[in-house]
């Protein structure tokens, strides 16, 4: 099997230099690989690559997928992912994966940071301070997933209160609040860090809505889940789908 014309111009441009060793122990599987990733796959739909590449780094994450985050971030830097962005996605990867499973992608990608001549550490991101960040993570759950979210850190049974107000104060007053990733960026990396670990369909239900609400439509959610496919594979990739579907038939 040779490679196709498109497999083969975004090889070189996105991963110029040594090639992987798996082109020695593994030309076959390669060539497979490469051609339906980085040719049939790419060339589905019509997303910016920078974009196609912040969703393949954040499904990475998602699946644990450490070597293979390692292979990917310097193309995404080459596709215009800045490493502010690349930064950003790691961050707020805390908040839906725990620093359990995150804290090896920071090695990887401080070690590519810095093989490509970043200086570390970044500007900070931070917007908020420790008086102001739940007022405006609550804030940006309204703006998000709408009114109905306002007051939400105060709802809920008392003895699980405290949960409520972390997910408003911590994961959308610390991290949603940050510099370097817009509302719909931050949810669109949501959404592959979800339906990439499994298990969230919930969850994953309730950010697709979100996508949704904040002008990520169907369509590009499809074309989000088509270019995670082939890190995460079928199960989980049909799963997101399904969880899309029933999200744009409730906000119809």
């Amino acid at each position: 099997m040779a490679l196709s014309a498109s497999a083969k111009e975004n090889l070189s441009r996105l991963f110029p230099g040594d090639p992987s060793p798996l082109w020695d122990s593994d030309p076959e599987f390669m060539e497979l690989f490469t051609n339906f990733a980085l040719g049939e796959v790419v060339d589905q739909g019509s997303l910016d690559e920078q974009t196609r590449m912040m969703a393949v780094l954040a499904a990475l994450l998602g699946c644990q997928g450490v070597s293979e985050y390692r292979e990917q971030l310097p193309a995404a830097l080459r596709a215009g992912v800045t490493p502010a962005q690349a930064k950003e996605v790691l961050y707020q990867a805390v908040a839906y994966l725990g620093l359990g499973r995150v804290r090896p992608f920071f090695d990887a990608a401080n070690q590519v940071l810095q093989e490509q001549g970043v200086s570390l550490p970044l500007a900070p991101g931070s917007t908020t301070t420790a008086e102001t960040r739940l007022t405006a993570g609550n804030q940006a759950q309204v703006d998000i997933f709408g009114e109905g979210m306002r007051g939400f850190q105060d709802s809920g049974p008392e003895e699980s209160r405290h949960i409520n107000r972390w997910l408003a104060d911590n994961c959308f007053g610390d991290y949603y609040t940050r510099k370097g990733l817009d509302y719909r960026q931050r949810e669109m990396i949501t959404f592959c860090f979800l339906a990439a670990q499994g298990g969230c369909e919930p969850q994953l239900v309730s950010h697709a809505g979100a996508n949704l609400k904040i002008g990520n439509d169907k369509a590009f959610l499809i074309q989000i889940i088509s270019q995670c496919l082939p890190y995460i594979g079928y199960p989980r990739s049909l799963n997101a789908l399904r969880c899309v579907n029933e999200a744009a038939q409730a906000a119809q």
